[in-house]
């Protein structure tokens, strides 16, 4: 760097430190070097320290010593002592004295540095920051702070990590649409594409707001005198996940060739999540309208609720074929029994049938239909009403059932692609031992959407900038009025 001469950087306190370091090992004999592995530590130790200088001089750069600035057409007048902060970077802590200004009429006091240097969160560099959102995606916050120490740098501490995924979610948030559009424009569909697949479902995670209704709940019945246990999950919320992904005819059936995955924290009828996955579409659809769509999820309601729609009247609508033989073997262990040899073997026949046989599902609502009415009076209450609901459950899904001439098409019939992303996006993440969310989950949401949707290397720049302001040093009266109307103009 040229700020820095020569002479300034030998004074350096960590170059001294380094030099000592190499003079002190040149000077061993060969045959007393010691453990390698301990070089390479000191080594890392001295160059951390080295770069931490070098960076905190860097820094300061970006500090303004003018007395007045304009930030976003507002003014700002500098407070009169410098204030002392310490920064956290990719290489250790950046301790520094930087100026502050007080906005014009009482406020809350800026600091330019961070403005201009785009700090995050106002401790933590942007590329630290990068670090640390990427390793939050994959690793929770005491297992990314570990991952520094291991690395031999004084890093964040757990409880930083722990926000920072927060800070940036907030950001992503206010700038979604757009950004997620700009994301979209930079992308393109390859030329061998035929199908386009989107894919809904959901998956529980324990929630502390979902903990404080299931107390208020168990509160409220033992009031009333009654000993009732909740149904379902105490505690947990459900997480949505959503796929968008694009094939190709292949030897074997269709090859994915791209998916984008998408997730979100517990909302009412996924809005947000649908809404991401419409976007999605029509950006694909908009640049590939030759494309055949198609839509693959379980037999939830929910999930066909979104499916209507003027862009849903020309697909082809799959209920994933996995799911339709759970509720097949399930049907048929409530007639036979759960352990039955010939419960099983009539599973396995009626299972080829409905996959592979033209019309299969009729037959199978056939058959069930048979079996209600040939259910032994002694059989319980419990496996009829299981008979009945499986029955139901292939009469309503009749007619995105018929997976023979789907695969005669060539479409998917699985919905293994979604199903994957609940696990790897939300289950992997979010429900590890102990865990229990609050309002932290969104962002790891999105920054593992981004990361398996191969968007993290380009969503970062946009991320980063929203961290960034311009400042404008004022030198006088008249120079104030050209930057507030060149802002407004702007």
């Amino acid at each position: 760097m040229q700020e820095y001469h020569s002479k300034e950087l030998f004074s350096l306190t960590s170059f001294v430190k380094l030099t000592g370091l190499l003079e002190r090992r040149a000077a061993r004999p060969v045959s007393d070097l010691g453990s390698f592995e301990a070089f390479e530590r000191d080594l890392g130790e001295v160059m951390h320290q080295l770069q931490c200088e070098l960076t905190a001089a860097e820094l300061s750069r970006y500090d303004v010593d003018a007395q007045v600035i304009v930030v976003e057409g507002r003014e700002y007048r500098k407070v009169l002592d410098k204030q002392s902060k310490v920064y956290r970077s990719s290489t250790g802590p950046l301790p520094l004295r930087r100026n502050l200004f007080k906005p014009k009429g009482g406020g809350k006091c800026i600091c330019p540095l961070d403005l201009r240097a785009g700090i995050v969160g106002g401790w933590c560099t942007p590329l630290l920051a990068r670090q640390v959102g990427f390793l939050m995606g994959h690793m929770p916050s005491k297992s990314t702070a570990e991952v520094f120490g291991e690395f031999g740098i004084d890093g964040p501490s757990v409880s930083s990590c722990d926000r920072l995924p927060k800070i940036l979610s907030a950001s992503w948030e206010k700038h979604r649409e757009s950004w997620e559009e700009a994301l979209r424009c930079g992308e393109s569909i390859a030329g061998e594409a035929t199908l386009a697949v989107v894919s809904l479902d959901g998956v529980m995670v324990p929630d502390k707001d979902g903990q404080r209704k299931a107390k208020a709940e168990r509160e409220a019945a033992k009031k009333k005198g009654l000993d009732k246990k909740p149904t379902g999950p105490a505690g947990y919320r459900e997480v949505g996940c959503g796929t968008v992904s694009v094939y190709a005819p292949g030897e074997k059936g269709p090859q994915r060739l791209d998916t984008v995955r998408y997730g979100r924290a517990p909302e009412k009828k996924k809005k947000t999540l649908t809404e991401q996955l419409s976007a999605e579409l029509d950006a694909i659809l908009g640049a590939r309208p030759d494309l055949k769509l198609v839509a693959l999820a379980d037999g939830a309601e929910e999930n066909w609720r979104y499916f209507e729609g003027y862009r849903w009247d020309k697909a082809t609508k799959i209920v994933d074929s996995g799911h339709a033989s759970e509720h097949l073997r399930n049907a048929m262990s409530a007639f036979y029994g759960k352990d039955s040899i010939r419960g099983r073997a009539e599973y396995e026949r009626l299972r080829v049938i409905l996959k592979d046989q033209r019309g299969g599902v009729d037959e199978v609502i056939t058959t069930l239909c048979r079996l209600e009415r040939k259910m032994p009076k002694k059989v319980s209450k419990t496996r009829r009403e299981e008979l009945r609901k499986e029955r139901k459950y292939f009469t309503n899904q009749r007619d995105r059932m018929d997976y023979a001439q789907y695969q005669e098409l060539g479409l998917p019939i699985g919905s293994g692609v979604v199903e994957a992303a609940c696990k790897t996006l939300a289950s992997q993440r979010l429900k590890l031992s102990g865990m229990s969310w609050g309002g932290g989950k969104q962002g790891i949401l999105t920054i593992r959407s981004l990361q398996q949707s191969n968007r993290w290397e380009r969503a970062w720049p946009m991320l980063a900038s929203a961290f960034r302001c311009e400042v404008y040093q004022v030198q006088d009266h008249k120079h104030l009025q050209a930057i507030s109307s060149c802002e407004r103009v702007a």
